[in-house]
């Protein structure tokens, strides 16, 4: 099973359950476990090759589908029924997945720097990092796309973060969760993100420009969307503004609760 971190409340009902996105591990959530755990029940989740979970491998083909089976078979195991899910760049189409996969398990999704689909810009990146990942190391590559993905200088903070946290991946791994980038355009083609009925919140930075225009475009014609744009902010907001993700997700959280905003 996947390694887990749980934090109790002694009177809440609600869990949260954190999903970080590919090269990370639970501990990009460390900005939110105070405000969160002093409201909630909490779970946070180190995914298959990351973290503590890297003893949990296959030989297998990676596939979204089946990181969102680890997931739901974890919080089966720890005997939670339902929860809403936070989660992180690519943590975010794990959950999704996880919402078309088995709906009841899911109250809530919250979205930070959310991808959702691929526009030109990305899908050159995407392919040009294919075509250097042979001959170039892991972390050279990871930490090119990082720079791209949060270019400014104000991203600093979580570029890091991201950098080392990959450099805890080991090689082998991180070529599977790459592959992956084969077939992500047509598989987010296939996620329903338009439709979903689970009531969504996304927490984008105005600077996130890969990313940011699609959900714009969802969040249109999602009813059971909402977004909010952190200006002067880029692709991950729950590190460059925490204050204002956590409460935004609370708010969210509560919202969609029988809870009362704090």
């Amino acid at each position: 099973m996947l390694h887990v971190k749980r934090i109790e409340h002694s009177e809440s009902q609600e869990w949260v359950v954190f999903i970080h996105g590919a090269g990370g591990s639970s501990s990009i959530w460390y900005k939110q476990i105070k405000s969160f755990s002093e409201r909630f029940n909490v779970l946070l989740i180190d995914l298959r090759g990351h973290g503590k979970s890297k003893n949990h491998q296959t030989d297998k083909k990676y596939s979204f589908e089946m990181l969102a089976n680890d997931v739901l078979l974890t919080i089966e195991k720890e005997s939670i029924l339902s929860a809403h899910f936070v989660g992180v760049s690519l943590g975010t189409i794990i959950i999704q997945q996880i919402a078309q996969t088995k709906p009841a398990v899911v109250k809530s999704m919250i979205y930070s720097g959310a991808v959702t689909r691929l526009n030109i810009k990305s899908r050159f990146l995407l392919r040009l990092s294919r075509i250097m990942q042979p001959f170039i190391p892991y972390m050279s590559l990871y930490s090119l796309f990082a720079r791209i993905i949060m270019p400014k200088k104000k991203h600093k903070s979580a570029r890091s973060l991201f950098i080392n946290e990959a450099k805890k991946v080991m090689t082998k791994e991180f070529n599977r969760w790459f592959k992956l980038t084969t077939r992500l355009t047509s598989y987010l083609g296939k996620l329903d993100y338009g439709q979903t009925r689970v009531p969504t919140l996304y927490i984008m930075g105005r600077e996130d420009y890969l990313f940011l225009p699609p959900v714009i475009e969802i969040v249109k014609i999602n009813k059971s969307a909402e977004l909010k744009v952190i200006e002067n902010c880029g692709h991950v907001v729950n590190v460059e503004r925490p204050q204002m993700f956590n409460k935004y997700s609370i708010n969210f959280i509560y919202k969609n609760t029988s809870c009362h905003k704090v």
